[in-house]
């Protein structure tokens, strides 16, 4: 994706972002295929590491038999900016340009696949523990007869992407009169691209 120098994300950025989505399309290309497997999925994230696990009549199994190197696509906190309220003072409305504002993530890296049942449990035990850590349960190894039906995935992250847009090509004055707008529109997703765009002018105003 095209990440302009002013929407980069930096590692502490990009880390929490993925962790809080939690959410993210798994694509493998595979060799010689139409098109890619694109898999949507819960995931945790645990150091440089996915884990993610699925049914094995999933159709990724064969994309990855044929090429292990995969990508998770995150993105999120997305939200529409109307023309209007990029333009402030005596700037006609009517010239300005809308946008969208929105977090994006793309982890990208070798796929090892998870077969063996030891393996598996503890990659279900990390998956409860960061997803579930209040509610008690079974540990995976009392489940038996389930554990053949899945596959583990750890995927090795060697490429990050991370892409901020929240209007950090415009100077903090813009910036702030849409976040003022952000507030009162309060719609889905307003609040956290607000508070990503407050947090990023903070960081590095324009």
């Amino acid at each position: 994706m095209l990440i302009h120098p002013w929407d980069a994300g930096d590692g502490e950025e990009w880390r929490a972002f993925a962790t809080e989505q939690g959410f993210g399309h798994l694509v493998a290309a595979g060799t010689g295929r139409r098109r890619p497997v694109i898999v949507p999925t819960q995931f945790v994230l645990d150091g440089d590491v996915v884990l993610i696990h699925f049914a094995r009549p999933n159709p990724i199994w064969g994309a990855l038999a044929e090429n292990p190197y995969a990508v998770l696509s995150i993105a999120g906190d997305w939200s529409y900016i109307p023309s209007s309220w990029k333009a402030i003072g005596d700037e006609d409305p009517a010239a300005a340009v809308p946008t969208t504002y929105y977090g994006a993530v793309q982890l990208s890296g070798i796929v090892e696949i998870v077969d063996d049942p030891d393996g598996k449990v503890r990659l279900l035990r990390r998956q409860l523990a960061e997803l579930q850590p209040q509610e008690q349960v079974l540990d995976p190894s009392q489940h038996p007869r389930l554990l053949p039906g899945i596959r583990g995935i750890r995927l090795t992250v060697d490429d990050i992407q991370a892409k901020f847009k929240y209007g950090g090509n415009v100077d903090e004055t813009h910036r702030l009169a849409v976040a003022d707008r952000l507030a009162e529109r309060a719609g889905p997703g307003d609040a956290a691209a607000r508070e990503h765009l407050l947090r990023r002018l903070e960081k590095s105003p324009t």
